[in-house]
């Protein structure tokens, strides 16, 4: 038979997994959108709930056609009640809150600067990860971009200090958690999908406690933000985590972190395009100069001859281990 007529099957994942790939950067650039919309109906911890809720019955549902089990351990489930706090539950309830003033382009800008605080903390908290000329000049090109973005040589000028400062929290909650679930839960038995599902129910139910302590009930359910808040937990959270763990398990975690790069290009176009958002230049060139900074941090130097091959199955594994990502925490 003629294989002009069918594709072959390598060819049919490249294309796969660049589809999903395009799919979760519209699906995180999206949110901050979602949050915006939805904070107009609800207040932060409420919008925050919501989509906790629908993204941990998402995730649920996976487990339950994979028949995956919840993870056993007193000491795993103390982890990952941590864990729920640092990757879920407080940065979503601070850019939700930071969202209250601040547009959602900009949220989505600061959310970028998680690579760089990561990198930052990773230098200081884990021996393993020795500081290169590389990654310094990374930094110290972010921080440019963080200051670019704040147009610091304005006054801060038009620009809510407040919400600025809440949305660039969140995005240095991420890496801490990061690193205390790299410190607790790298090399667990149970799958990243039982760990997760575990991980966002516990954040819920954080949820379920702090909100009715902060909130009353709503008045009422406009439509636009109910759709807002469903968005976002069922695609923004659950979903995305679940794309996110196949890019990962198929292409490894340096090419599916690759993301984080273009989720505040589609945050920012979403913002003004949708909502009427407007941006002075300094907004979008700090951007690109924090997106090139991350970049840099990542980047390796090219090695002077070719690398000696490890054993099947073994590079990729060895860098799951190393960058475990329990959950679709990136907005």
């Amino acid at each position: 038979m003629s294989s002009s007529g069918t594709s072959s099957p390598a060819a049919r994942r490249v294309l796969d997994w660049r589809l999903r790939f395009g799919v979760l950067s519209l699906v995180w650039g999206f949110s901050f959108l979602f949050m915006k919309v939805g904070t107009e109906g609800f207040a932060p911890f409420q919008v925050t709930l919501g989509r906790l809720a629908f993204g941990t019955a998402v995730v649920a549902a996976a487990m339950a056609v994979k028949r995956e089990r919840l993870p056993r351990g007193a000491w795993t489930w103390v982890h990952l009640t941590v864990a729920g706090f640092l990757l879920n539950a407080l940065p979503f309830s601070l850019f939700a809150f930071s969202e209250l003033t601040i547009p959602s382009s900009l949220a989505g800008i600061c959310n970028a600067t998680s690579p760089l605080w990561g990198m930052a903390l990773s230098l200081v908290a884990l021996s393993e990860d020795r500081p290169t000329r590389r990654r310094v000049a990374g930094l110290g090109i972010g921080f440019l971009g963080v200051l670019t973005v704040l147009g610091v040589w304005q006054g801060f000028d038009g620009l809510d200090v407040t919400g600025t400062a809440l949305a660039l929290l969140a995005s240095l909650s991420y890496p801490v958690g990061w690193i205390y679930v790299r410190r607790t839960l790298a090399g667990s038995s149970h799958s990243h999908l039982s760990l997760t599902g575990a991980q966002l129910g516990l954040a819920t139910l954080q949820l379920t406690v702090v909100t009715p302590l902060f909130t009353s009930l709503p008045t009422g359910f406009p439509v636009l933000p109910v759709l807002s808040v469903a968005a976002l937990g069922v695609l923004g959270t659950g979903l995305a985590f679940l794309i996110q763990y196949d890019l990962v398990a198929e292409v490894g975690p340096t090419t599916a972190q690759m993301v984080t790069y273009f989720t505040p290009v589609i945050a920012t176009a979403a913002g003004v395009a949708l909502l009427g958002e407007s941006l002075s230049w300094s907004t979008p060139v700090g951007a690109v100069v924090v997106l090139a900074g991350a970049a840099l941090t990542r980047s390796r130097p090219r090695a002077a001859g070719p690398p000696s091959p490890a054993p099947a199955g073994e590079r990729e594994d060895t860098r799951l281990q190393e960058h475990p990502r329990t959950t679709a925490s990136q907005t």
